[in-house]
C-alpha cells in the first residue's frame, strides 16, 4: 500500500505524517490490518528494537476525588464499587512498588485520585519517593498527582522523580464534554509545568469514550505538539456506576489500528499500552507488542490486570524483551535532550488510567432519571450491549490499600 510504505517512510525519518494520513490508519478495512501492524511494527523496531519497558501502579490514594470526569471509576458521584482509601504510608507505598520492581518493572508509578496535590500532599509524596528510590537502586518514579500549582513540580524533581504523568485524555473539542470541573488547558498547562522543572513529561488519551476518528486524530496530534517522552494509550474500562458504562465501542481491530496510528505520530516516543488491553484487546494483545514498546505490569489504580506472569510469558512467546534496567529506554537523540525520565533505565501507567482513567455509568453520577412508574419490563434487565465483555471488567481488591499480596 502507498499510504504504508509513506508512513513507514516517515516514520524512520520522525517526519509528522499529515491528518489525512492517520485518519486512512484509521479507516483501513479488517482486511488489511496484519499489514497496519507489520509497517508501524517496523517504525517501533526502528525505534526501541523488540525491547519492552514494563511499568507497575501504586494507587496511594483510592477514590474520594471531588472531580467529575466521566470515564474515571474515582470520580464525585461514581457508584464503581472500587476500593476506597486515603493516603498510604511512605513504607506502605515503598513496599508495594518493591513488589513491581522485583517483577521487571524500570519505572514505579505513584498515583493520587483529587483535583491536585496541596503542598502537604507534595511533601508526603517527596517522602514516599525518597523511600523508593532508597531501597531500590536505578528505578524510575514517575508521579501522577493531578494538576500542579507553582513551584510543586520543582519539589517533586528535587525529591527525586523522573517523570510526571498527566493526560490530555481527549481532544480540546470534546473535553468539556467528558469534564466540567477542570480545562483542558489546566492539563495542557500542568504538562507545562512538569516540562520546565526538568522532569520527563508522560501524557496519553483514553479511547472508547465514543469519540470520533477526527477527536482522536486531534488528541494525538495535540501530544506530538506537546512533546512528552511517553504516551500512554488508554482503551476506556465501562465500570457500572460511571456516566459511561454503556461505551462499548471498541474492537480488538481498532484499538490496534489505534495504536498503530499513534505509532505512525510519535515514532520515537514511548508509547505505552496502558489501562484496558485486557478488556478490548483480549487475545489480540500479543499484536499490540509490534506497535508499543511498554506497558504496565499486572494491576491498574481500580481494576485488576491479567496476571503478572502472563505478562512475561506474552512478551516472551510474542519474541520481544524486557527492558533491562541498565538499559536507556529511548532513542539517544531524545535521551540526550531529555536527561530525565526515559532517558536512562526504569520500570510500567490512562492504569489505562493515568490519574484515574477507567470508567463506567449511565447518567450523570451514574444514575439514570427514575421514572414515575415502572412496569415489569422496565424492572427487566438491560439487555447487554453488543459487543461488551463485561465479565473482563474486574475491580482490584488485592495490592495497594489491602492485605493481599499485589499482582506483580
Amino acid at each position: 500500500m502507498d499510504l504504508l510504505n509513506t508512513l513507514v517512510d516517515k516514520g524512520l525519518r520522525r517526519e509528522l505524517p499529515t491528518r489525512e494520513e492517520a485518519l486512512a490508519v484509521l479507516a483501513t478495512p479488517d482486511d488489511e490490518l496484519l499489514d497496519v501492524v507489520a509497517a508501524a511494527g517496523k517504525v517501533r523496531r526502528q525505534w526501541f528494537g523488540r525491547r519492552v519497558k514494563l511499568n507497575y501502579l501504586v494507587n496511594l490514594k483510592s477514590g474520594l476525588c471531588p472531580e467529575d470526569c466521566s470515564y474515571c471509576s474515582q470520580r464525585l458521584g461514581s457508584k464503581a464499587e472500587i476500593l476506597k482509601y486515603t493516603w498510604l504510608k511512605p513504607e506502605e507505598a515503598s513496599k508495594a512498588a518493591a513488589a513491581g520492581v522485583a517483577g521487571g518493572a524500570k519505572r514505579v508509578c505513584l498515583v493520587a485520585s483529587g483535583r491536585g496535590p496541596t503542598d502537604r500532599d507534595v511533601d508526603r509524596v517527596s517522602q514516599t519517593i525518597e523511600a523508593i528510590k532508597e531501597q531500590n537502586e536505578g528505578v524510575e518514579v514517575c508521579a501522577c498527582l493531578g494538576l500542579l500549582s507553582e513551584g510543586q513540580a520543582d519539589r517533586l524533581r528535587s525529591a527525586g522523580a523522573d517523570a510526571y504523568n498527566h493526560n490530555l485524555n481527549t481532544s480540546e473539542g470534546t473535553y468539556g464534554e467528558i469534564t466540567t470541573t477542570h480545562t483542558y488547558a489546566d492539563r495542557v498547562d500542568t504538562v507545562h509545568r512538569a516540562q520546565a522543572a526538568g522532569l520527563s513529561a508522560c501524557s496519553g488519551l483514553i479511547a472508547g469514550m465514543g469519540e470520533s476518528d477526527a477527536d482522536l486524530v486531534d488528541v494525538v496530534f495535540s501530544l506530538r505538539e506537546l512533546d512528552p517522552d511517553s504516551v500512554p494509550v488508554n482503551f476506556l474500562i465501562p465500570f457500572e456506576g460511571t456516566p459511561l458504562a454503556k461505551e462499548w465501542n471498541l474492537t480488538p481491530q481498532r484499538c490496534l489500528r489505534i495504536l498503530a496510528m499513534v505509532r505512525f505520530v510519535c515514532p520515537d516516543v514511548e508509547v505505552r499500552l496502558a489501562g484496558g488491553r485486557e478488556v478490548h484487546l483480549r487475545s489480540m494483545q500479543p499484536l499490540a507488542l509490534h506497535l508499543v514498546n511498554s506497558i504496565f505490569l499486572g494491576d491498574y489504580l481500580t481494576s485488576e490486570g491479567q496476571a503478572g506472569q502472563a505478562d512475561l510469558d506474552m512478551i516472551a512467546d510474542a519474541g520481544f524483551e524486557v527492558e533491562g534496567a541498565g538499559t536507556t529506554t529511548l532513542p539517544r537523540h531524545r535521551a540526550d535532550a531529555a536527561g530525565g525520565c526515559g532517558s536512562h533505565a526504569g520500570g510500567r501507567g490512562p492504569e489505562a488510567e493515568g490519574c484515574g482513567s477507567h470508567a463506567g455509568g449511565r447518567g450523570p453520577c451514574g444514575e439514570a432519571p427514575e421514572a414515575e412508574t415502572t412496569t415489569a419490563a422496565e424492572d427487566a434487565p438491560e439487555p447487554p450491549v453488543p459487543g461488551a465483555r463485561t465479565d473482563l471488567v474486574a475491580v482490584r481488591r488485592r495490592g495497594a490499600g489491602t492485605d493481599l499480596a499485589p499482582n506483580a
